[in-house]
C-alpha cells in the first residue's frame, strides 16, 4: 500500500483519539454498522480531499466499512493530524497522503495521488480534486458516478463550473444540506474558530471589539460564541439582508473600513477574496490580531501586507508578526489559513457526526442515482437530513411530538377556515 504521512510511529495514538471522537458520533456509527452487512458501496473506487482530523477518519472508515475502496488526502496543508494520518494506514488499511505543514508542491503532489486512484466517487472539501480531474485529467470523467462537496467554497466553485459548462459529472452539495450548516456552520464553526485564535494567541476576548467578516451561517456562530465570551462584535455584511439580520441580533454593523479601525481582533468567514486589504491594514490599531475561518487563505491579502512590513517575525507557533513601515505590529493568525484546524482541532465530533452522516447517506443515495443524475450541482434529498435529525435525536434522548389524526387530516385539508 503507497502512503504518505509523517510518522507511522503515531499511530497507536491517533488510534486513541479516533476512538474518542467515534464515541461522540453515534448516527455515524447506526450507519457503519448497517454499511458494514449491506456493502452498499461494494466495488467502488473513492478519493476523498478532505481535512484529516479523527472525525474525518471515522467517515472514510464507514465509506470503507459500505465496500468503498478509499484514498483520503488533505484538502488544506494545515489541517492535518499526523497521528491520525499514521493510525488510518496502520491500523484500517486506508492509503492516506497528508502531513501537517506541507508546502504546495506537497500538497499537489498529495492531491494527484487521489486522482491516480482513478475514482468512481469522489468527496472535496473546497473542491481542488474534482478541479484537478477537470483541469489535468479529464479523461477520467466518464469513470465518476458522482462527488460531494463538504464546503461552502467548494459549492461555490462548482456552481460556477456548471454555469460555465466545464463541470462533467454531478455533484451534491452536501454543504447546503440542513444537518450540515444549519449545525456544523453555526455551532461547529462558531466554537471551534474560537478555540483556535484563544489557543494561537492566549488572548481574553472579554470587553474586547471582536469584528467578523461575514453573517453567513459560519459568521452567526462565531459572533455569538465571542458576545458569549464576552466581546463587543461588530459585523461587516455585503448583503442587506443578513445585515438586517445581524442588527437584528443585537450586533453593530459597519463596512470594514470603519470596523478595523476598532478591532482587536478580526475574523473573516465570508468565502471572497482580499476581504481584508491594504486600505485596512493601514488603519488597524497596532498589535491587532487578524484569523480566517473560510476554506481557502485568500480572505486576507497577506501579500500586500508583506508588501506594506519592514520585517515579518514568528513570535508564537501560530502568530506571525507584520511590522509595518508605519511603525504598527499586526498579528497574523494561523498563516491566514482555516484557525479552527490550523491552530486547533477543528470541530466536536458529536456535530460531525451529523455532517459526515450526511456525506454517507449522500453518497449511498448518489451510487443509488447512477445514470440518472446529469452533470450538474444537487442538492442533498430532504429525506436524508430528516433522517440523519431523527437518529441524531434518539442518540440524545430526545422525542418528538406526534401529530393527532384529526390534525394529520386538518393540515390536508382545506375546508375548515375561520
Amino acid at each position: 500500500m503507497k502512503y504518505d504521512v509523517k510518522n507511522i510511529a503515531l499511530a497507536n495514538h491517533g488510534k486513541q483519539r479516533i476512538e474518542w471522537a467515534d464515541h461522540d458520533m453515534p448516527v455515524l456509527q447506526t450507519i457503519r454498522e448497517r454499511f458494514t452487512k449491506q456493502k452498499p458501496l461494494r466495488g467502488l473506487k473513492m478519493s476523498c480531499c478532505l481535512h484529516v482530523t479523527a472525525e474525518t477518519a471515522n467517515l472514510v472508515r464507514t465509506l470503507k466499512a459500505g465496500g468503498a475502496n478509499v484514498v483520503l488526502c488533505a484538502s488544506n496543508p494545515l489541517s492535518t493530524q499526523d497521528d491520525i494520518a499514521a493510525s488510518l494506514v496502520k491500523h484500517y488499511g486506508i492509503p492516506v497522503f497528508a502531513i501537517t505543514g506541507e508546502d504546495n508542491k506537497t500538497y499537489y503532489k498529495h492531491l494527484h495521488a487521489a486522482v491516480a486512484h482513478q475514482p468512481n466517487v469522489t468527496m472535496d472539501d473546497g473542491a481542488d480534486l474534482v478541479t484537478a480531474i477537470l483541469r489535468d485529467h479529464p479523461e477520467l470523467h466518464h469513470h465518476i458516478v458522482a462527488s460531494m462537496e463538504e464546503t461552502t467554497t467548494g459549492v461555490i466553485r462548482l456552481k460556477a463550473m456548471a454555469a460555465d459548462g466545464v463541470l462533467r459529472f454531478p455533484v451534491v452539495a452536501v454543504n447546503d444540506a440542513a444537518c450540515k450548516h444549519f449545525f456544523d456552520n453555526r455551532y461547529g464553526t462558531g466554537q471551534s474558530t474560537i478555540d483556535g485564535i484563544v489557543r494561537a494567541a492566549d488572548v481574553l476576548l472579554a470587553g474586547s471589539t471582536f469584528v467578523v467578516a461575514g453573517y453567513g451561517w459560519c459568521g452567526r456562530g462565531l459572533a455569538d460564541r465571542a458576545r458569549g465570551m464576552g466581546a463587543n462584535v461588530i459585523v461587516t455584511e455585503i448583503d442587506p439582508v443578513k445585515a438586517l439580520e445581524a442588527v437584528m441580533d443585537g450586533f453593530r454593523v459597519m463596512p470594514m473600513a470603519e470596523a478595523a479601525q476598532l478591532a482587536d481582533v478580526i475574523c473573516t468567514v465570508t468565502g471572497n477574496i482580499n476581504v481584508l486589504d491594504s486600505r485596512h491594514f493601514k488603519t488597524m490599531k497596532s498589535g491587532a490580531l487578524i484569523a480566517n475561518s473560510g476554506h481557502f487563505n485568500v480572505e486576507i491579502n497577506l501579500d500586500a501586507l508583506k508588501k506594506m512590513s519592514k520585517s515579518v517575525v514568528r513570535v508564537r507557533e501560530f502568530v506571525q508578526a507584520y511590522h509595518l513601515k508605519n511603525g504598527k505590529t499586526i498579528h497574523v493568525l494561523g498563516e491566514g489559513r482555516l484557525i479552527n484546524l490550523a491552530a486547533a482541532e477543528g470541530h466536536p465530533a458529536s456535530v460531525m457526526d451529523m455532517s459526515f452522516a450526511v456525506q454517507a447517506l449522500t453518497t449511498e443515495w448518489a451510487v443509488r442515482q447512477t445514470g440518472q443524475l446529469q452533470a450538474q450541482v444537487y442538492n442533498v434529498p430532504p429525506q436524508i437530513d430528516d433522517q440523519v435529525a431523527r437518529l441524531k435525536l434518539k442518540t440524545m434522548g430526545v422525542k418528538l411530538e406526534q401529530l393527532t389524526p384529526a390534525q394529520k387530516k386538518y393540515l390536508a385539508s382545506w375546508e375548515m377556515g375561520t
